[in-house]
Parts: C-alpha cells; sequence; structure tokens
C-alpha cells in the first residue's frame, strides 16, 4: 500500500557527514509522523529521530545537536541529515512512516518501514 525508497547511506570517517532520504508513495492521503530509526548488530531497533505533521519533532538523546530531521509534504519525502558522525552511529537505518491511505472501500491508518540503508562510520 505504501512504497518507502531510501537513499543516502554510505561509508564515512568519523567526524564526517551524511543525508538520507526516504521518500513514500502509494495511495496515501495524508501522512501523520515519519521518523528515523537504526540497528547495529545484536541490538534491537531504536528510534533515532520523529518529526509529527505539525512539524514537531524528537531526537533520542545520543544523536541531540549533532543529527536533524525534516520533511517535504510537497514530495512526502523524510530527511536525516547526520553530522559529526562517530563510530557508535554504525547500523542500519530505517525509515518509518505512519499514514492515512485510500483503499478501495474506505480509508486506514498503516505504519510502513523502508528496506533499511547502512550506515558505516570509521574511527
Amino acid at each position: 500500500q505504501v512504497q518507502l525508497v531510501e537513499s543516502g547511506g554510505g561509508l564515512v570517517q568519523a567526524g564526517g557527514s551524511l543525508r538520507l532520504s526516504c521518500a513514500a508513495s502509494g495511495s496515501i492521503v495524508n501522512i501523520h509522523t515519519m521518523a528515523w530509526y537504526r540497528q547495529a548488530p545484536g541490538k534491537q531497533r531504536d528510534l533515532v529521530a520523529l518529526v509529527t505533521s505539525g512539524e514537531s519533532t524528537h531526537y533520542a538523546d545520543s544523536v541531540k545537536g549533532r543529527f536533524t530531521i525534516s520533511r517535504d509534504n510537497t514530495k512526502n519525502t523524510v530527511y536525516l541529515q547526520m553530522n559529526s558522525l562517530k563510530p557508535e552511529d554504525t547500523a542500519v537505518y530505517y525509515c518509518y512512516v505512519d499514514s492515512t491511505n485510500r483503499q478501495a472501500f474506505g480509508y486506514s491508518r498503516v505504519q510502513s518501514w523502508g528496506q533499511g540503508t547502512q550506515v558505516t562510520v570509521s574511527s
């Protein structure tokens, strides 16, 4: 129902920057919260940052002051600007979208995940 396409991951040295993008498509009527999560090997998936439909943001303590989440509602896209990257930021980053979608006989609320993009920060 909702397709999420992520891009922007890669390998970067400590102190460097990366920008992740996630574009949503499908029978979307309205997008509510958009977020980024990450999962390091052997660890659980944790919230990195989120932005609400009202543009309120929330960040994990570990990324505050270094990462910035933003959204472009005209493109149904969420971004994560990551600066001052550290080796401990290495993980697979997943996009998350909470949306209301048009169905054949009405509407439904759907939570969708991207396929994940690898971010590796070398020391």
